[in-house]
């Protein structure tokens, strides 16, 4: 999620001028024109000067582009949350993933009492991702504004008391990472293979920690079992660590810097490595637990 550019503006038409995006949305028209873009924009950015509402542009880590949005609006201690998808990036958690990092901003951030959402009664995909995020129903209604006015709803609320709930309730999980740096001053980064959760984003290289493993220990054998490399515990730096909430669990990731190994990096899982200037590190779409760590090494190298 980042702030609305002008330059959103042709993605914006390309992809709320489809039928079906606007069908499920309230105040999207149809035709949607670029002169619709502009009053979109232009209405985002009086409503944030007034703070009575923030809209976010919604992308992909792994290519940049504007794929949707996703805004709140205050309405007293409440605010209501609402969001829009290109049809070409529905079904893939994208939205959830969206929504769920406003409704972290609005009640931790913002600090709000309680976050609401209203979707059509037909539109069950929305309404399953709002039970997801940990909204409950509260009921049917009829919709009052735009395209929704005499429409069949559904209510949603979420509360801060449940939502901090939630987010104490998640398992903290240890994962440890390691910035191998070479002669040049580059660091290794590995881009995670397809199949597995975020691929084809890249990391430093590391793993989690298994029980009773001291963090060091488990370094050495990740890099062992990804790298064929062998390191040892006494050439392992702590420089920094992560502390990043998912949907599921709560990440703890040390990060350890190390110069000295023997062998040359070779991937054993399926991943590609490359190695990196510091200061071109950010080119590379990273995890949210991982993508902090760079200023880190910037500051170092």
């Amino acid at each position: 999620m980042r702030p609305l550019a002008d330059g959103d503006r042709a993605a914006i038409v390309a992809l709320a001028s489809d039928a079906d995006v606007a069908n499920m949305t309230a105040f999207i028209p149809h035709p949607f024109a670029d002169s619709d873009a502009g009053d979109f924009l232009a209405k985002a950015a009086i409503e944030e000067q007034a703070r009575k509402a923030r809209v976010f542009a919604v992308e992909r880590r792994r290519e940049a582009g504007l794929i949707g949005c996703v805004a709140f609006a205050l309405h007293g201690a409440a605010a209501e949350v609402s969001y829009w998808l290109g049809k070409p990036f529905w079904r893939q958690g994208l939205g959830g993933e969206a929504v769920a990092v406003t409704v972290d901003f609005i009640l931790g951030d913002v600090g709000v009492a309680e976050a609401t959402a209203q979707v059509m009664e037909e539109n069950r995909a929305s309404a399953r991702l709002l039970e997801k995020a940990g909204f409950d129903f509260r009921g049917a209604g009829t919709g009052c504004g735009g395209r929704c006015s005499g429409r069949p709803i559904r209510l949603y609320a979420l509360s801060r008391e449940k939502w901090s709930a939630r987010q104490k309730a998640k398992p903290t999980v240890l994962v440890v990472a390691v910035a191998l740096i070479d002669a040049d001053g580059r660091v290794l980064i590995a881009r995670r293979p397809e199949g597995k959760a975020m691929a084809g984003l890249w990391e430093f290289p590391g793993g989690k920690v298994k029980p009773g493993e001291l963090p060091e220990a488990a370094v050495v054998r990740e890099i062992k079992e990804e790298l064929a490399v062998d390191i040892a515990e006494s050439c392992l730096a702590p420089l920094t660590f992560a502390s990043h909430v998912y949907d599921d669990f709560h990440l703890l990731m040390p990060l350890y810097v190390c110069r000295v190994w023997k062998g040359t990096p070779t991937p054993r899982e399926g991943q590609e490595v490359k190695w990196v200037r510091p200061l071109r590190l950010a080119d590379y779409p990273m995890p949210p637990a991982d993508a902090p760590l760079v200023a880190a090494l910037r500051d170092l190298l």
